[in-house]
């Protein structure tokens, strides 16, 4: 397969330099809530493990997508629709589980909010750029 990042846009470089950077922040933030030290989880507040995890490993997924996109590799795409859609069902499951009486952090509800319209975002520049 041809990398084609040297034809890769600005508007494809920020969605894949934000991708990452939003990769990173998401597995140290998810990490820490995870495994981190007490102090983290107690900060945390309410979580609802499912979601945590979740971010956990889309964290990786994102920085992966994030390479994809900025090698211009054709797969890269795929994995940011993946991404934006795995995410707003975790957010039906998360709302499913809240609407049951589970505790959680409004913050959660943000940042999932966050989180599909970034990847939906990232995933309409790709398929934009794939398309030209």
């Amino acid at each position: 397969m041809p990398n084609r990042s040297r034809s890769n846009p600005w508007p494809t470089r920020i969605a894949a330099l934000l991708g990452g950077l939003f990769g990173i922040a998401t597995i140290f933030s998810a990490g820490s809530v995870l495994f981190g030290p007490e102090a983290a989880r107690v900060a945390a507040g309410d979580i609802v493990p499912f979601v945590v995890w979740f971010n956990l490993i889309a964290g990786f997924a994102y920085v992966t997508a994030a390479l994809g996109i900025w090698q211009g590799r054709p797969w890269a795409a795929r994995l940011a629709v993946g991404i934006a859609v795995a995410t707003a069902l975790v957010a039906v499951g998360f709302a499913w589980v809240t609407f049951q009486g589970a505790a959680f952090e409004m913050r959660t509800v943000g940042a999932l909010a966050l989180r599909v319209a970034v990847w939906t975002l990232i995933s309409a520049v790709v398929l934009r750029r794939n398309r030209a």
